[in-house]
């Protein structure tokens, strides 16, 4: 296999230059330029030209730079739109998980590995996960607080929940065993199987979301199992439709879910360049959602 050397830096008057050569159109050379100063080449160019260009790199006809600005500021607008829902999801986990399990197991029944089903040496790995998460917080006042004033230093599951990333708590809710799964399922109107999926794609769609990442004409590799009705309608669940499609069940009485439909399709019609399909919605969208 023959590597590419790396490629020189270019200015921005270069970059104009360079999209020039490739077909694209660009008529408004400050704005353009503008732009490229305040937000990487990389960022815009490379992101959202996807599926814009032909095979030897040149766009297709009348692609403008503008058309790619407007798929970036819909994703962007779009991220900020989807990230509170995901928030609430989120909490009620850490809340709903936490009760459950110190319930029945204690608030250090996290330490034994006899009240989960994994291997000793994943439990391990797992555990050591969990003491960084309390490393990298042992500033927080309320960490300083148990560790400082509670027998043995250790934090509680409960509090524990509050400093674990998404990623962390659903490794956590993964390695349960299947009958407590079901149980904190249970309270989210779903089945443990359904739910470990969804919870696992949630929590990559939202560090994509908090780390300004790209979900317009992204494929999810963590993708949610969906309901047999959603895969009739010919929804697939590789894009990010699908995660809407488990926020509206997990989140069945959400007030504003109805006005977060709403400014999602003010968004799509603000940006009529915006393909739906590639963020999997389907003419039906919001008959779907609603």
């Amino acid at each position: 296999m023959c590597l590419k050397e790396q490629q020189p830096s270019l200015n921005i008057d270069e970059q104009i230059t360079n999209l020039k050569s490739k077909g694209l159109l660009i008529p408004d050379e400050d704005y353009a330029k503008s732009m490229l100063n305040d937000i990487s080449y990389f960022r815009i160019i490379k992101a959202y030209s996807l599926g814009l260009k032909h095979k030897n790199g040149d766009y297709f006809e009348n692609i403008s730079f503008n058309d790619i600005i407007d798929l970036y500021l819909f994703d962007s607008n779009f991220r900020q739109l989807l990230f509170p829902f995901i928030e609430k999801v989120e909490i009620n986990l850490r809340c709903r998980l936490s009760n459950y399990f110190c319930g029945k197991y204690g608030v250090l029944g996290y330490e034994d590995i006899n009240n989960f089903k994994i291997p000793a040496g994943i439990f391990s790995v797992f555990f050591e996960e969990m003491q960084k998460e309390i490393i990298r917080n042992s500033r927080s006042p309320f960490i300083k607080n148990f560790q400082d004033n509670y027998t043995g230093g250790k934090i509680p599951l409960y509090a524990l929940v509050e400093i674990s990333s998404f990623g962390t708590l659903s490794k956590f809710y993964k390695n349960m065993k299947n009958e407590d799964k079901k149980a904190v399922a249970k309270t989210f109107g779903t089945g443990y199987t359904y739910f470990e999926s969804w919870v696992e794609s949630i929590a990559f769609v939202r560090n994509i979301c908090a780390h300004y990442g790209r979900l317009y004409n992204a494929k999810l590799p963590k993708s949610p199992a969906l309901y047999k009705q959603y895969s009739e309608l010919g929804i697939g669940n590789n894009r990010v439709f699908s995660t809407l499609i488990c926020l509206k069940h997990l989140l069945p009485d959400d007030r504003h879910w109805d006005a977060f439909i709403e400014n999602i399709s003010n968004l799509l019609y603000k940006y009529p360049s915006v393909d739906k399909s590639k963020i999997g919605f389907i003419e039906t969208w919001e008959d779907v959602l609603k």
